[in-house]
């Protein structure tokens, strides 16, 4: 194939910066589970003796996955499906099953960010009473525990949900660099001063240092378990939003000349530095929470929703001041979930976008209408919450952990794109790969994920999930996840527009051209010429 570029058209959006890249990576990586699920997992897998598997989790696996989905993006310029596609037309329905997923969580990931936006309303008046459980299940959530689907509205759930689905599309509807950077350039250090502040109050409370202790005291004979380090790695691996079609989608709109490897240690540091951060501020709450009511912080301990509406607003109503803890807490939660939603969301617009051959707006305004409409009926209901847990656990779970070996496996093994891979990121960035990062993206990661899916498989076969009835696991656990696979497989026979097409034809051409130049010196921004493949595409990196 000539490296001649086809005509030009609709130019493919951009970050105008690294920092606005950065920014919006970190915006996606930091999320609820930094603040409400690394802390529990952390003190439960040992404390400061978790913090080894941890690292070596983040080396391992976390931050190469991390490499591996900038260079896909970065290199084939498109969404998830196409980028896939480009290496190879067999493997387009791991693209859409990515989008999938990241679909389905967004879809009930914005309604946690609801919860918070009212939670952070109630703690102006502590609404919560004197029972902060009954309050969340009963008053507020009015829930249903049958464990089927309702159609019961719930108010208070609706309000705050539809505001949370128009914030993210209108900063969708402004584009990569308008809306998604921008937002995130302002709310993501605001986020942080936010936690800092919180974090600064909680050290000040009597008994934060029982809290700290007990998170951070080691115990050296945890990490001997196996259990531990697969929840290192599972930590690592959901916190970082690999796998699953963002960071290839956010390192597609990277200007051509990009320091990737650079940028993603920035990215998976700043994660891990948050999660550090959080630990800090919720075990010193929880510390206050002890003393305050004569236990061991064994007995206040929590992680996920306990943690965040029932034990937070029991630490609000107890220490002085409380409200402005309240609000800074749930404000907190609120930030970090609306920079990952919009992430989310961003990954089916932009798949859309280029299967349909449309714009960025027409897909945002298609693509995201119909996820707040779902979003609404789905989740505004006596029954969101258990609906909410029960596709949260398969897709978290199983789906992403499935998809990641499968895309693993393939890229590595099927396809042996490793090696071109692996000398784009060279060509472009500071930090340089070599065999090792191969290894540990095609030997070590797919290894510690297949126990880890074999593990959860066994353990929900054999004892089911939180005793919800099967036939709620078979619609909203195991369903979601076959509808995932059918939608894909669907979408990937659907012929593609000529002119997405041609875009990642023009954009391969233009990267060849770059290289080819003689100009193209080899530093930390610019694109030297890569090594030969060590597979038969053509000479732009896409199958015939």
């Amino acid at each position: 194939m000539s490296t001649q570029a086809p005509p030009q058209g609709e130019k493919r959006q951009v970050f105008v910066s690294r920092s606005a890249f950065i920014f919006a990576a970190v915006g996606s990586a930091v999320g609820l589970g930094n603040i409400w699920r690394f802390p529990y997992v952390a003190y439960e897998s040992g404390g400061g003796a978790f913090i080894l598997p941890y690292l070596i989790a983040l080396l391992t696996a976390g931050i190469p996955l991390l490499f591996l989905d900038y260079a896909i993006g970065h290199r084939f310029r498109s969404s998830a499906p196409l980028a896939f596609r480009s290496m190879n037309r067999a493997a387009e329905p791991i693209g859409w099953i990515q989008v999938g997923i990241a679909t389905v969580i967004a879809i009930y990931y914005s309604a946690i960010i609801a919860w918070a936006a009212s939670y952070a309303w109630f703690s102006l008046s502590k609404a919560w009473g004197d029972d902060p459980e009954g309050f969340l299940f009963g008053s507020y959530l009015q829930l249903d525990d049958g464990g089927l689907p309702t159609a019961d509205i719930v108010p208070a759930v609706l309000g705050p949900l539809i505001g949370v689905w128009v914030i993210t599309l209108i900063i969708l509807f402004l584009g990569v660099q308008g809306g998604i950077a921008r937002f995130s350039k302002v709310f993501i250090p605001l986020l942080i001063v936010l936690f800092v502040g919180l974090v600064i109050r909680a050290l000040t409370l009597d008994g934060a240092i029982t809290g700290l202790d007990a998170l951070f005291k080691p115990d050296f004979s945890q990490i001997a378990k196996p259990s531990v380090w697969i929840a290192a790695y599972g930590q690592i691996f959901f916190s970082l939003s690999v796998a699953f079609g963002i960071m290839l989608t956010y390192a597609s709109y990277l200007k051509k000349r990009t320091n990737l490897t650079g940028s993603g240690l920035v990215v998976g540091l700043s994660n891990s530095a948050f999660e550090i951060l959080a630990g800090l501020g919720v075990f010193a709450a929880l510390g206050f929470m002890a003393t305050a009511s004569g236990t061991e912080v064994s007995e206040v301990a929590a992680g996920g929703v306990g943690l965040a509406f029932v034990v937070f607003p029991l630490i609000i109503s107890e220490m002085p001041f409380g409200e402005i803890f309240g609000v800074l807490f749930f404000v907190s939660l609120i930030f970090a979930g609306l920079s990952s939603l919009i992430s989310l969301v961003q990954v089916p617009i932009a798949a859309v976008s280029d299967k349909l051959g449309i714009s960025q707006r027409k897909s945002t305004g298609f693509v995201g209408g119909g996820m707040a409409l779902v979003a609404v009926v789905g989740f505004s209901t006596t029954s969101g919450l258990i609906t909410l847990d029960t596709i949260d656990y398969f897709v978290n779970n199983i789906g992403i952990v499935g998809i990641a070996i499968i895309a693993v496996i393939t890229v590595a093994w099927v396809l042996r794109r490793l090696p071109f891979l692996r000398d784009h990121l060279n060509a472009v960035s500071t930090f340089k790969l070599g065999k090792v990062w191969m290894a540990f993206v095609g030997v070590i990661t797919p290894i510690v994920l297949v126990v880890m899916l074999v593990q959860v498989i066994i353990t929900t076969i054999k004892e089911g999930y939180e005793g919800y009835p099967q036939i709620t696991l078979n619609l909203l656990g195991w369903g979601v996840l076959g509808l995932i696979l059918v939608v894909s497989i669907l979408l990937s026979i659907t012929p593609w527009p000529r002119k997405s097409l041609e875009k990642v034809e023009r954009a391969q051409a233009e990267f060849e051209q770059q290289l080819s130049s003689p100009a193209a010196a080899p530093h930390a921004t610019t694109e030297p010429q890569a090594a030969p493949e060590a597979t038969p595409h053509n000479e732009n990196g896409v199958t015939p």
